[in-house]
């Protein structure tokens, strides 16, 4: 529209639009949509993080950096990445096929039970929440074509795509969300000082960039995981005998 405004964000990753227009709108709604503040209710997981404390892997902000690091390379977060940036570009083509293809195959993905209540719950909460306050048609289409659970980067993923918000970015807010949900939990658990949690969440600033540019060129067949003590401590924290987290 003439005389909008628009904000230039530099996605900086191959392939992606080094200069991609985010409006005000759209910088709005991811700015809400991963804040903390969102009620999805992302602060009850902790991804496993709580047993990993619990066994003395996670002891402070060092060895929680190096955990996430994992996470973000060869774990979950890579893995959402992949399944966000997949439903964004098959609901921008519209792909009914490809839609059914990504939802069905994130939901199924879950290593263990709890991560597979992780990602539906807060897939589910999104969509509420979203669409009583934010509707639009590819969150109806979604809901419509895929009867089953929704994993939550497929919701977000979809919402974005559905209000026309460019992938590079959105992928990028979407997963420093995740991230810093993490680093919440490790300073409750460890606990840290809120300095010391920005600061993991500064030094990972450059894993988190590799992480989207790796999603953002990666295929469903990319879709793998190599942190096998993160899925041990996801499968331990259903039976620790003292839990804050859900997961």
């Amino acid at each position: 529209m003439a005389g909008e405004k628009r904000i230039v964000v530099s996605a900086g990753f191959p392939g992606a639009t080094n200069a991609a227009p985010l409006s005000p709108d759209a910088l709005y709604r991811l700015v809400t949509w991963f804040s903390p503040a969102y009620p999805v209710g992302a602060f009850s997981y902790s991804s496993g993080i709580e047993w990993s404390v619990e066994a003395g892997d996670v002891t402070n902000a060092e060895t929680l950096r190096t955990w996430l690091e994992s996470m973000l390379n060869c774990g979950a977060a890579i893995n959402d990445g992949i399944f966000f940036s997949q439903i964004h570009r098959a609901v921008g083509r519209d792909d009914a096929a490809a839609i059914v293809a990504v939802a069905e195959l994130a939901a199924a993905f879950a290593p263990t039970r709890e991560r597979h209540l992780e990602t539906t719950t807060l897939g589910r909460a999104f969509i509420e929440v979203t669409q009583a306050a934010w509707p639009c048609p590819a969150l109806t289409k979604l809901v419509a074509l895929w009867p089953g659970t929704v994993a939550y980067p497929v919701a977000a993923g979809a919402a974005c795509a559905g209000h026309r918000i460019p992938l590079a970015p959105a992928l990028h807010a979407f997963l420093t969300a995740v991230c810093a949900n993490w680093i919440s939990a490790g300073i409750r658990l460890i606990p840290l000082g809120h300095s010391e949690g920005q600061c993991v969440l500064s030094a990972l600033e450059p894993a988190v960039a590799a992480s989207a540019e790796r999603a953002l060129a990666a295929r469903l067949d990319d879709l793998a995981s190599a942190t096998f003590r993160a899925d041990i401590a996801s499968a331990r924290h259903e039976t620790q005998y003292t839990r804050l987290f859900r997961s």
